[in-house]
């Protein structure tokens, strides 16, 4: 370590300072790489400026061209995980502040080695300790990692398993993981939840990826998550706009209208998927009928069509009810499954 030409209590821009603790006091500086680096909080600016000695154990750490522009001089530390607590510890000598830029890794086990120090008084005097969080993670700042590890598993080096995908490969997974959700949700699984929409959000970021590779048409997350925020903020028209919405129903027939003109439809039946379960689509389409207000009878069926037109029937008669087919079914299943399960165990 590089000696301390501030030992004589004076802070880094040369002048003297009062207020240094007679014991001497550590700043351990966090940052997140979710945050561009440089982009600190004004204590985590105040501490560096300040401070009697600044130490990192990264010669490429993120933040050091940074703090080196603004004027502040940085000295490296060469030190085993086990040995960096004591070699902080005594770096921060009665008078001075020494503020230690924290490594991308959370530097682990180095609050317990300090802890260690202090309860076998293995340094008098042992100096002030404080944790500085220099930056902050906002809400969805994870999803730069997964964006990240995307990446990797796309790129060379990386999986062989997930460079070999593609859209369409992927669909009976986004199928399958969607309705495990499902599945979650019905069932009330909270630690089940929790980890379904992370398998539909993987989806998602899966595809996005591929699909930056296009070589004609590429687009990333960003522009997924973009055109999301713009089709979120037109239809909402009464969060982001003069409209005025006070109920439910009429935020739904202001969505309805929005899209209609938005996707230039038709048909009301227009941009109903086909691919949806059975069940599903057939309330989709009695329910689009209803909101247009279609006097739309049940087609007659052919005798061999005769159990699908009861199904159709039944499907429009929950949709008239208020309930939906799909999750009544289901439920009718999972009693099913239940008393086969009772069958089997004898009882």
């Amino acid at each position: 370590m590089a000696d301390n030409d501030t030992a004589d209590g004076r802070a880094a821009g040369g002048a003297p300072d009062d207020t240094l603790p007679a014991a001497g006091r550590l700043v351990l500086l966090g940052t997140t790489h979710r945050v561009a680096p440089g982009l600190l909080s004004w204590p985590a600016w105040e501490a560096l400026r300040g401070a009697s000695q600044v130490l990192v154990g990264d010669p490429e750490h993120p933040q050091l061209p940074y703090v080196r522009q603004a004027g502040v001089p940085v000295e490296m530390v060469a030190a085993e995980p086990f040995a960096l607590g004591r070699t902080l510890a005594e770096a921060a000598a009665p008078g001075t502040v020494v503020v230690w830029i924290g490594g991308a890794d959370g530097d682990p086990g180095l609050t317990g080695s300090l802890a260690r120090l202090a309860v076998e008084g293995g340094l008098d005097p042992m100096p002030e300790i404080e944790l500085l969080p220099g930056s902050y993670d906002l809400p969805g700042a994870r999803l730069l990692d997964l964006v990240a590890v995307m990446d990797r598993l796309r790129s060379p080096g990386g999986c062989p398993w997930d460079a070999d995908q593609t859209h369409e490969s992927l669909v009976k997974y986004l199928i399958e993981e969607a309705f495990e959700l499902v599945e979650a949700i019905e069932e009330g699984d909270r630690e089940a939840l929790r980890e379904e929409l992370g398998d539909v959000l993987l989806q998602v970021f899966f595809h996005a990826r591929i699909a930056e590779e296009n070589a004609e048409e590429p687009f990333g997350i960003d522009d997924v998550a973009g055109a999301l925020v713009d089709k979120l903020t037109y239809r909402h028209p009464h969060v982001f706009g003069d409209v005025d919405a006070l109920t439910a129903e009429h935020v739904e027939a202001n969505w309805e209208q929005l899209k209609a003109v938005e996707k230039q439809r038709q048909s009301v039946v227009d941009g109903v998927p086909l691919a949806q379960p059975a069940l599903a689509l057939a309330a989709k389409l009695r329910s689009r009928v209803a909101k247009a207000g279609l006097d739309v009878p049940l087609p007659e069926a052919e005798p061999e069509q005769a159990v699908g037109a009861r199904l159709l029937a039944l499907a429009v008669e929950a949709q008239q009810a208020g309930l939906d087919p799909e999750f009544e079914l289901r439920a009718a299943a999972r009693r099913y499954r239940d008393a086969i399960r009772q069958v089997e165990q004898g009882s």
